[in-house]
Order: C-alpha cells, then sequence, then structure tokens
C-alpha cells in the first residue's frame, strides 16, 4: 500500500449531505462529493491487511484495495479500469448499494471500516467528468443473437458482456423506458436517471439494441423469440410483492409502495404514470402517511412522501428494535444485524419496531387508521395513506414464466443453477432477482455478468459441435 500508516492518520469521513430542508424541496441527488484531496486520504485508509476480506463481502468481487492504492497515488484512470473490470455500472452501486464490501472490511473490526462506496462513486464520476469511459465495441461479431427479458441491472450486465464477446444481445423491456428498478423503483434523489441514459447510449454504441414498450409473453410470445434468437435471458427480477391480507385491505387509500414508487419517477419524467397506478393518483400531499416495512424499500416511500408534502410519516417494523452497535467478534465479516438510519428515515419519520398490523379502519371506503399490536397490546395510528413496502416473493408467475415454462423453486423463483444458469428449458437461461429472488442490485449486476459468461460458454461449446 502507498500509505502503511493511512488509517491510524486520518478518521473516516464520508460524503456530507445536503441540509433537510433544502433536499426535500425538489428531487435531484443531493449527496456532496468531497475534493480529491480527501479521497486520497479516505483510500489511504486502506490497510495492508494480507487478506481483503472486502473483496467477499463485495458481491461483484471488485479489487478494492487496488484501487484504493491507486487513488491515493492519484492514479485515478488506472483505479477506473480495475474497478471496471468486476463492475459494469459503478455509478449505480456508488449511490444505492448498503455496501457489504465495507462490513467486511479489516479495519471495521476495532475501527470505522474504509469509505468504499463513496471511493467508488467518486472514481466512476470524475472518469465520466474526463471523458475516460468510452464504448469498448468487440472487434469482430459472432452472429448469435441473444433476446434478454428484463432490462434493471442484470439485463443490462449481462447485454452489456455478451456485446462486448461480439454477439447480438436485444433487451426487452416492457415499460416505456430502460432501466428496470433502476428508472422505476429507485427514486430520482438516490439515483438520477440520466445515469442511466448514459449507459444505453454506451451500450448501444457497443451493439446493443433495447426495445422498450415490448411485454414479452403479452405483445411478443417466447415461442417467437425462441425462434428467432439463439438464446433467450430471464432477467426480469421479483416484481411479486408480498401481500398484508388483514382486515379492511380493500379500503382506498392502501397501495403497494412500488405503485407509489414508480409513479412519481414516471411523474418526473413526464411520462403517463396512470400506467404505474392504474387506479388513479397516489399522493402523500396533506396526508398522514404510514409504511409498513423497514427496508430500503420502506425508506424511499419516506422520502418519497415528505418531498409530496406529508403531513406526518410513521415507519413499521415487524422486527424488534435492533441494537445501535453489533458485537463485532460475532458478525465481523458479515452483514450485521444493527440499527440503521437512511437519509430519508433522517429527513423526518416515526419509526415504530416489533408492532404487527391486524386491520385497517375505514370511513366511506378510504382507509382512516390501522390497527396494531405490540407485545399483545392493540393500538391505533392515524393514516390517510398506507404504503405496503414489505418485500418481493418472486417473479411473477404469468406472462413470460408462464409462456417459457420453465421448472421453478419452491419459493416461485425460476429454477437455475448458479454457474451454468440454465433453466429446465433448453436455451433458456435466468439471472438476477428473477432467479435468486429479491436481492442486492451488486448482485443482479454480479449475475449478469456470470449468467452472461455461461451463454458465452454455452454457444461456443454449440459452435464447436457444429464444426
Amino acid at each position: 500500500m502507498g500509505k502503511t500508516t493511512g488509517f491510524l492518520e486520518f478518521e473516516r469521513r464520508d460524503r456530507g449531505s445536503a441540509p433537510v430542508h433544502e433536499r426535500v424541496r425538489h428531487w435531484s441527488e443531493f449527496a456532496e462529493a468531497p475534493p480529491h484531496q480527501e479521497v486520497s486520504r479516505q483510500a489511504s485508509r486502506c490497510m495492508d491487511c494480507g487478506i481483503p476480506f472486502c473483496h467477499t463481502g463485495c458481491p461483484v468481487n471488485n479489487l478494492i484495495p487496488d484501487w484504493n492504492d491507486l487513488v491515493y497515488r492519484a492514479d485515478w484512470r488506472r483505479a477506473l479500469e480495475r474497478l471496471h473490470l468486476t463492475n459494469n455500472f459503478p455509478e449505480f452501486t456508488g449511490r444505492i448499494c448498503p455496501a457489504p464490501c465495507e462490513a467486511a472490511c479489516t479495519l471495521n473490526i476495532a475501527d470505522q471500516p474504509v469509505t468504499i462506496k463513496s471511493i467508488e462513486c467518486e472514481i466512476v464520476d470524475r472518469g465520466w467528468r474526463e471523458g475516460w469511459i468510452k464504448p469498448q465495441c468487440a472487434p469482430r461479431g459472432t452472429g448469435r443473437r441473444i433476446a434478454i427479458v428484463g432490462s434493471g441491472p442484470a439485463g443490462l450486465a449481462c447485454a452489456q458482456q455478451l456485446a462486448r464477446a461480439g454477439h447480438a444481445p436485444t433487451v426487452f423491456e416492457k415499460n416505456d423506458r430502460i432501466g428496470g428498478l433502476l428508472r422505476y423503483g429507485i427514486p430520482d434523489f438516490k439515483l438520477a436517471k440520466s445515469l442511466i441514459d448514459r449507459r444505453v447510449q454506451q451500450m448501444e454504441i457497443e451493439g446493443v439494441i433495447f426495445r422498450p414498450g415490448l411485454h414479452v409473453g403479452v405483445d411478443v410470445t417466447v415461442e417467437r423469440l425462441m425462434d428467432d434468437y439463439d438464446v433467450l435471458v430471464l432477467a426480469g427480477g421479483a416484481e411479486r410483492p408480498r401481500e398484508l391480507e388483514v382486515p379492511g385491505r380493500e379500503l382506498e387509500g392502501v397501495h403497494f409502495a412500488m405503485d407509489f414508487l414508480a409513479q412519481q419517477n414516471r411523474r418526473n419524467a413526464g411520462d403517463d404514470e396512470t400506467k404505474a397506478a392504474p387506479g388513479g393518483a397516489i399522493s402523500a400531499m396533506g396526508k398522514h402517511v404510514v409504511v409498513i416495512g423497514g427496508g430500503d424499500t420502506g425508506s424511499d416511500c419516506i422520502g418519497t412522501s415528505h418531498r409530496q408534502g406529508a403531513l406526518s410519516v410513521t415507519q413499521l417494523e415487524i422486527m424488534p428494535r435492533p441494537p445501535v452497535q453489533e458485537d463485532k467478534a460475532l458478525t465481523w465479516p458479515h452483514w450485521p444485524m444493527k440499527l440503521r438510519t437512511s437519509s430519508s428515515q433522517e429527513e423526518g419519520a416515526e419509526r415504530e419496531f416489533a408492532v404487527i398490523t391486524t386491520g385497517f379502519k375505514g370511513e366511506n371506503g378510504r382507509v382512516r387508521a390501522l390497527r396494531c399490536e405490540r407485545d399483545g397490546r392493540p393500538f391505533e395510528l392515524e393514516a390517510d395513506l398506507v404504503l405496503l413496502a414489505m418485500g418481493f416473493l418472486g417473479p411473477r408467475a404469468d406472462g413470460v414464466v408462464a409462456e417459457a415454462g420453465v421448472a421453478l423453486t419452491p419459493r416461485g423463483a425460476v429454477e437455475a443453477e448458479m454457474g451454468s444458469y440454465q433453466t429446465s428449458v433448453p436455451r433458456i437461461f435466468a439471472c438476477g432477482d428473477m432467479r435468486r429472488g429479491q436481492s442486492l442490485v451488486v448482485w443482479a449486476i454480479r449475475e449478469g455478468r456470470d449468467c452472461a459468461a455461461a451463454v458465452d460458454a454455452f454457444l461456443a461449446a454449440g459452435a464447436r459441435r457444429a464444426a
């Protein structure tokens, strides 16, 4: 390492944020990038630890000590090259990944971990500013065509890797714009959609064909794709939300979180928002909002509700309040269960733990309160808008999954072994949340890359047999 005593000399300093009273007035990103000199100091905290556990903590196995050392030495361009060796879209993960690599950082045993996530983000952001990131076109094509269903991070990573291998991937997306969960599930204040557009433009030059507005299983059949393409990759994500089956669920004002989030993203883009919520506009303006679910989706609902002008926001979590600090001797290098406060929660939200929702109370067909229990004691919460953010159960069983006829796991995901990524149907592969269930964006990128390698090997083996 360039500075072996950096972790002794410098304290952890992460990215700052715009003040709450300013950022809740707009939908733009509000994280503040530190000066390059500060990023270099933070990179110098990376220890010469011998065994970099951050490699295994990171699902894409980023070469973290390598690019930390290069940033410390101000060799930003080589740091960018190292970063792109394992991650197609570090500007996405540098903004929305929860950073399991930092939990696995060796320095995290007795101190605060290296600011890996913000260093990663600054490397790629500088790469775009300096014009270092260029399309990487294959020198010649193979003539093999691959249809990829779903344009989320798994589908995009798979498509880019296949294009760079010389194949001809076409990405089918049922929505109006490319991006999947990145486009419609992540609020603009966490991930500016111009970042997705920029990567799409790069990938188009590299040879990826995008077909938005085409719903496979509705507008075009799987059989047609199998006739026209050599391989079909299912990368549609896990879109089936967990339902809350309690009395009063049918009341107006109770919605799934993704309907709420996707509608706002469409609204910001100037698109037809009714496609996200056919039942009508969903707004937190002037309402008492209750978010059921304590994860990232619930947190995104909080930030969106604040920006829409909610009177109050309460978040309910069924699990007990976790400890403020984990027992690192028991948890390191694994992702610990501890109390975390997101930027949206910092903006103002009552957080209630160990709460079970037993029903909804309504008036004139509209929700007015929640019936809840904690430790067996009932109570009520005022609510004009309830957002269900309790996770996802897997891919939707109808449409492309039903038409493809692939086998499913007991949990409802598409069955395909990690490594081969092949489903029970010949020439059909699956990756990302559609295969593994609800997971992180960084896992989707990893699976998309690995699936592309598996498809490439499959096509190469077929070519050898034909020869």
